[in-house]
């Protein structure tokens, strides 16, 4: 592996004793080393040409960081010439200890949350042990697998768009990793915690089930953390992407057993886990305890994807019922890619679509305006 990254010799005797091979071991160090390589970065994704005016196609917030967390991110950055001033981590893991009630050891903030969901991957899938997921749902998982040989398992949403758990199982008893998101992207849809319950309940005994909560403060739904007293094989994901509008400062969070936890960071030494940037910790800590101001961006957003969806479903499409900002719209007989197009030419940027749906795109909601704009572009799409 001369060249590579390496990784400490415990973490790599265990790759290969699941099934990885040696050139997998630098594959997954440079994977890792400086978070999901795997997939495809943003900027790599950005259409050519003129930026459209309104951007609707990544499920960002509609609007920046919440005014507390600005404030502490500014105050931070006049003593960032010391690597801790404060002990910035550790008012970080308290704030999602009061938050999500559990204690210090359950917590790992990470940049974001797609290193951990690649980490995941590694630390629990295997050629031997393969994932399964729900389809279509957040690909990274996919990504990551495909990128290091895991088996993978793609199970169909139910009629009304849940998870469907039995079907996963069903489709590999000896899987090393359950990936479920909740609420789900790209639908919006939740999947309730009893069927994550039963999931976690008949798994096999190695196997973990990851469930992926980037958008639940969107949703304000119970949460999969509430299972943690009933196993220790659950692992929760959480980001500051969304609804925090902190996309750009990179900012997230795993919650599991502290043996998880310890699984998914050795293979950097605690690394990167341990060196997010001041200004974005101070931001998140800020702003996780605002619960007047979830509350009242939650309302916001209910409030225009309200509007939106009526008026989409008004002018003759089909849209999935959503619980986050973004929403899933049936062009019938229209295909995903061809609409999408379409609208760019009007000046405004939708989502992608699902090679299971190909006639299905999603659309983040966002604010009265972007959201007015999006339906007139797609009004003189049709018109075109």
């Amino acid at each position: 592996m001369d060249g590579q990254p390496q990784m400490n010799r415990a973490a790599g005797a265990d790759l290969l004793r699941r099934g990885y091979n040696r050139r997998d071991l630098g594959r997954i160090a440079a994977l890792l080393g400086v978070g999901a390589v795997a997939a495809r970065p943003t900027w790599a994704a950005a259409v050519p040409g003129p930026a459209p005016r309104v951007m609707i196609d990544s499920n960002e917030c509609w609007t920046g960081p919440m005014e507390p967390g600005q404030a502490a991110a500014r105050a931070i950055i006049a003593r960032s010439n010391r690597y801790e001033p404060g002990n910035e981590r550790d008012k970080f893991i308290a704030a999602v200890m009061k938050a999500d009630g559990v204690p210090a050891d359950h917590v790992s903030p990470w940049p974001g949350s797609s290193d951990p969901l690649s980490r995941a991957v590694v630390t629990f899938a295997s050629p031997q042990r393969g994932l399964v997921t729900a389809d279509p749902t957040f690909e990274l998982a996919w990504t990551t697998a495909e990128y290091l040989g895991v088996p993978i398992k793609k199970i169909p949403l139910t009629a009304d768009y849940r998870h469907d758990v039995k079907a996963m199982l069903a489709a590999d008893p000896q899987a090393g990793l359950y990936y479920v998101c909740s609420p789900n992207n790209p639908t919006g849809t939740i999947t309730p915690l009893d069927d994550i319950l039963w999931l976690v309940r008949n798994k096999p005994a190695w196997a973990k089930v990851l469930v992926d909560e980037a958008y639940i403060h969107f949703a304000g739904t119970p949460s999969a953390v509430a299972l943690f007293g009933q196993s220790e094989d659950v692992v929760v994901l959480r980001t500051f992407s969304k609804l925090f509008g902190m996309a750009g400062m990179r900012m997230g969070y795993a919650l599991s057993d502290p043996a998880n936890i310890a699984a998914m960071q050795r293979y950097d030494g605690d690394a990167l886990s341990g060196s997010l940037p001041l200004p974005s910790l101070a931001c998140a800590t800020a702003s996780l305890g605002q619960t007047a101001l979830i509350a009242q961006r939650r309302a916001f957003m209910e409030a225009n994807l309200t509007f939106v969806t009526r008026e989409v479903e008004r002018r003759g499409f089909k849209v999935i019922p959503s619980r986050a900002n973004m929403f899933m719209i049936d062009w019938n007989d229209r295909l995903a890619r061809q609409m999408r197009d379409a609208i760019r030419k009007q000046g405004v940027e939708i989502g992608r679509s699902w090679p299971i749906w190909p006639n299905v795109s999603r659309v983040t909601v966002s604010s009265r305006a972007e959201m007015i704009a999006f339906l007139n572009a797609l009004d003189r799409a049709l018109k075109a």
